[in-house]
């Protein structure tokens, strides 16, 4: 995800604090995965699929319902 485009697709490479610093409606999305990520120390070296391992949740959905939250097309979205 660039820092000046934020029409980018949330992918499983991108930064926690990255994605809820650019799109703060995606915090919702997080605590609905029982994911903290939201002032977590940690959010600044992990990636999505960093986190999503770690907590043992399936990256595909978890990518789709972010995407989807911020507006962004995703074939995995539910």
């Amino acid at each position: 995800m660039s820092s000046t485009d934020l029409a980018d697709p949330i992918t499983a490479d991108c930064l926690v604090c990255q994605v809820v610093e650019r799109h703060p409606q995606t915090i919702l999305i997080f605590a609905h995965y029982g994911l903290q990520c939201v002032g977590c120390y940690i959010s600044p070296f992990h990636t999505i699929a960093d986190s999503a391992r770690e907590h043992a949740i399936a990256l595909a959905p978890l990518l789709g319902d972010l995407n989807q939250a911020i507006g962004h097309a995703s074939s995995h979205a539910q």
